[in-house]
């Protein structure tokens, strides 16, 4: 499961242990993303304090295994290039790629789309999306590019990083959104101000 994770909170880890749950899983890898080449006009904060946030946030749960893999990668980094290293890596296992089902409307304007539907399984889940319409976005990848899409149900988390960023800029709670540590976190180093 990759991410941005500008910062992690708990939609993201509550998808990530359904995903682990429901199709058996040895491990969810979290990723934070290194050069979302798709975020450059924003900008993200810094990557040694996603990774904090995001070591911090799944420290503790064995379901869950941090990964670097993007963050120590040159330049853009594209989900099509991670998965063929975690193939060499991984090579007799399945590989699940976890998303929001909003990204699923992004991901045939992605590098290389097709290699990605090959690769992997696509676990999304419903976010603030109408059935119909998310039915027929995958029926129209399946139909297009032969993609596994799977979708996983689980309870509607209606929480982004964005709306936290948002918060903690106009001195708002955040408590309830992500773990304290994370919030401890932010609050120490200052982020989103």
């Amino acid at each position: 499961m990759g991410g941005t994770f500008d910062p992690i909170h708990y939609g993201h880890l509550i998808l990530a242990e359904t995903a682990y749950d429901r199709f058996g899983m040895d491990k969810v890898l979290i990723m934070p993303a290194g050069d979302p080449y798709f975020k450059v006009e924003r900008g993200v904060s810094a990557d040694e304090d996603r990774e904090a946030m995001t070591r911090l946030a799944i420290e503790g749960n064995p379901h869950f295994e941090f990964s670097d893999l993007e963050l120590k990668r040159e330049g853009d980094t594209y989900t099509v290039d991670t998965l063929k290293i975690l193939k060499e890596q991984y090579t007799y296992d399945d590989l699940y790629l976890i998303v929001g089902s909003d990204t699923l409307f992004q991901m045939e304007k992605w590098y290389k789309p097709q290699e990605i539907f090959q690769m992997a399984t696509i676990l999304s889940s419903r976010r603030n999306i109408p059935n119909a319409e998310l039915e027929e976005q995958m029926d129209y990848l399946r139909s297009k590019f032969g993609a596994k899409i799977v979708n996983l149900y689980m309870p509607n988390i209606d929480i982004s990083s964005t709306d936290i960023r948002d918060k903690v800029k106009h001195d708002m709670s955040v408590r309830y959104f992500t773990p304290d540590c994370v919030i401890e976190y932010i609050k120490e180093h200052q982020l989103y101000k």
